[in-house]
């Protein structure tokens, strides 16, 4: 993971590790973002995440939902390459607070965390982006 993220990713945001992430959402208020596919978030997300996607990201719309500039966001897709875009545009807009998971959702899974399903149960697929992607992910269904 660590290669593929120094290859394809700059850092540009900063990173939060799956273990801060559970904390976090366990004891304190954050929000959590989306930014894959629509059809990727369906088969599985994580929970409380708000689905924003990444082709279709809407700023004006982020800013209308989430108008607390400090508030701590942090963005996830599989790996960790697309949010950091979105994070950057959420960065340029004046979010202060702004984190990237590092290894996304698959490292989350990696770490026998919980994800959930369009209706909100426990499932164990994961959609896997691509055969060239779903390669870091090493525990769960692939769906791609």
């Amino acid at each position: 993971m660590d290669d593929v993220l120094a290859k394809y990713t700059t850092g540009s945001v900063p990173y939060i590790s799956v273990e801060q992430l559970q904390k976090t959402m366990k004891t304190g208020e954050i929000i959590v973002l989306d930014a894959r596919e629509k059809e990727e978030f369906a088969v599985s997300h994580l929970s409380n995440s708000i689905w924003v996607g990444f082709d279709s990201f809407s700023l004006e719309q982020t800013l209308q939902k989430f108008p607390d500039k400090n508030a701590e966001i942090v963005v996830y897709c599989s790996v960790g390459v697309r949010s950091e875009k979105i994070g950057e545009k959420l960065q340029k807009a004046g979010y202060t607070q702004v984190k990237n998971l590092y290894g996304g959702i698959f490292a989350w899974k990696n770490n026998n965390l919980p994800v959930y399903d369009r209706k909100g149960n426990k499932t164990e697929k994961i959609h896997a982006y691509s055969k060239k992607w779903g390669k870091w992910l090493e525990t769960g269904e692939k769906k791609y």
